[in-house]
């Protein structure tokens, strides 16, 4: 055989194995922090439904707070990178790229197993501030500085009246938080219509009609 069908052999599994290890690990600790939390999840715990052992896991995350760090860096981080992208290419309407933000956020967040990190984080910060401040660092500060400039847009191009920028963000983030945690909590419980995408275009009907220029 020759050399360079390297991937053929046992050694090129191992290989490829190895390499998949750490997103393993962190898909495992996603869905055991979601389920029963972060105090409650054990590395071992993590390891065991990775299928790995747990020194395995300490070769690459040396404490559960570390492999939380780096779960929110790759299953977070990459959307809001993007999304600033988006924003500073964008050549349309500022409504138009508010509805295009939503529908990726919806799309690519709210239906993946990332929707459960709000919950998490909100639940367990009292017991562990420094995970809460990462992820007010890391997710919260910066999807708000986002969404800021956006409205800032908004304002600079004659669309959008002048307003309090900073806590009109919030008003503007506070229900696509709302939908993460709800279908994490109470929405398996409510025998009530709902539909998520029919809730967060409501929202931003209400609020680009209350932000245009009459």
């Amino acid at each position: 055989m020759g050399k360079h069908q390297l991937c053929s052999d046992d050694g090129c599994r191992w290989r490829r194995r190895k390499e998949a290890r750490p997103g393993e690990i962190l898909d495992a600790a996603l869905d055991l922090f979601t389920e029963k939390g972060f105090a409650a999840t054990k590395l071992t715990d993590v390891a065991a439904r990775a299928g790995v052992s747990k020194g395995t896991v300490y070769l690459y995350f040396d404490s559960k707070e570390a492999l939380f760090q780096e779960m929110v860096k790759e299953t977070l981080l990459p959307h809001l990178e993007e999304a600033e992208i988006r924003v500073g290419g964008h050549e349309g309407s500022t409504a138009d790229l508010m509805y295009g933000l939503c529908a990726h956020w919806r799309n690519n967040i709210l239906n993946s197993k990332a929707a459960g990190i709000p919950k998490l984080v909100i639940a367990e910060s009292s017991n562990f501030p420094e995970m809460a401040r990462f992820y007010m660092d890391n997710v919260v500060s910066r999807g708000t500085a986002l969404v800021e400039r956006i409205l800032q847009r908004g304002v600079d191009k004659g669309e959008f009246r002048p307003m309090d920028i900073t806590h009109t963000a919030r008003a503007v983030l506070a229900p696509m938080i709302f939908a993460a945690i709800y279908d994490h909590s109470l929405r398996p419980h409510d025998k009530g219509p709902y539909d998520v995408e029919k809730y967060l275009d409501s929202h931003l009907q209400m609020i680009l009609h209350g932000l245009k220029v009459a």
